[in-house]
């Protein structure tokens, strides 16, 4: 009862519908933009597989995550799952929520199940959106390209190794896209959540969220952290690219699966423990 509670406080949040309006809104603008002026970013510059929609907007799906991922994506987790205790206590309800026999153990699964389905609700709404809108700005029709001995009608795009992919393949790869991003997602909620144990300021929890990030970012790019970057949560947030390589390249796609699992588990750990035994005082 309690979830079904949770998931009802979040579809009445405007908010909520808010962001994942400007998240699917975002990619939209820029396939319109792409459409009308047919100028896409080079290969290799820009957010990934952009500059093959203008071939076929079947794969628009896949550059919409890569625009959002980033940025916009893990800002409207981390303020979500941010809120999820802070948010509470700042209000003054914390306290009559423990006072009912709820428990804090199942408010916190409750929250959490919240966060689960606010991040595939997300993820799912973009590539969802943008293929639709990449069908309808780009199109599908099939196109015949070669690669070695291969030639067939049924290709309709180039995989970033060169060769082709069918419809199928790119379904399934997208498919898979969405489930790392989603996966990675949930690491932000996780590190978000905890915080929110810790402050009664949603704000405070979502932007302590974000420097975590931006941290883990800076180190990846430098050289001297290269000891710690493979355990550090945006290492492979980009490894979900190789699904869309061929043959798929499954190392960093593991890895990364591993490193956000690490992170959901021993987060999630945490934020049980602290909330436990928090004094709750408003």
């Amino acid at each position: 009862m309690i979830v079904l509670v949770e998931l009802a406080k979040l579809a009445r949040r405007p908010r909520s519908w808010v962001a994942i309006a400007l998240l699917c809104g975002l990619p939209a603008l820029v396939a319109v933009f792409v459409a009308v002026t047919h100028v896409a970013p080079p290969p290799g510059q820009g957010p990934a597989l952009l500059s093959a929609v203008l071939s076929n907007g079947s794969l628009f799906p896949a550059a919409a995550l890569a625009i959002v991922l980033p940025i916009f994506l893990p800002i409207s987790v981390a303020v979500v799952a941010g809120d999820a205790i802070a948010g509470e206590a700042s209000s003054g309800m914390l306290r009559y929520l423990l006072a009912r026999p709820v428990g804090r153990t199942r408010l916190l699964v409750a929250k959490l199940v919240a966060i689960i389905t606010y991040v595939l609700f997300a993820v799912i709404a973009v590539a969802v959106t943008s293929y639709i809108v990449g069908i309808v700005l780009f199109g599908d029709k099939p196109i015949s390209l070669s690669s070695g001995s291969i030639t067939s009608q049924s290709v309709i795009a180039n995989s970033l190794s060169g060769t082709p992919l069918t419809p199928a393949d790119i379904i399934l790869r997208t498919v898979g896209a969405v489930a790392f991003i989603a996966v990675s997602m949930l690491g932000v909620g996780a590190i978000a959540l905890f915080l929110s144990t810790l402050t009664d300021s949603s704000l405070a929890a979502a932007l302590g969220a974000m420097a975590a990030l931006i941290a883990s970012g800076v180190l990846v790019a430098l050289n001297a952290a290269a000891a710690v970057s493979p355990y550090l949560p945006t290492e492979y947030w980009l490894a979900w690219l190789d699904f869309f390589r061929q043959p798929i390249l499954w190392r960093d796609i593991e890895r990364g699966f591993a490193i956000q699992a690490l992170y959901v588990v021993v987060f999630l750990g945490a934020a049980w423990a602290n909330f436990a035994s928090k004094d709750v005082t408003s």
